[in-house]
């Protein structure tokens, strides 16, 4: 029987993978719980419910808060 065993990746090594040209803007991969994920292109259902939501919380907040909607965003490990 054989074990497999995964390697979970640090926020600064995925970054590094980055800047060594491993992983590329077309890859459409992200860090999640420090796993290489792959995620599927947007469709336009996604993009039209995004919008109406990033729209609706603009409304909602105002100044009190920034909405960006589908932009990259590094938090820390675990959150």
């Amino acid at each position: 029987m054989s074990v497999v065993t995964t390697k979970r990746f640090s926020i600064d090594e995925y970054h590094r993978l980055i800047a060594l040209g491993f992983l590329q803007e077309n890859d459409h991969i992200e860090l999640i719980r420090g796993e290489l994920i792959q995620i599927v292109a947007k469709g336009t259902p996604h993009t039209v419910c995004g919008s109406i939501l990033c729209r609706q919380l603009d409304r909602s907040l105002g100044d009190r808060a920034d909405i960006r909607g589908q932009d990259p965003i590094t938090l820390p490990n675990q959150s």
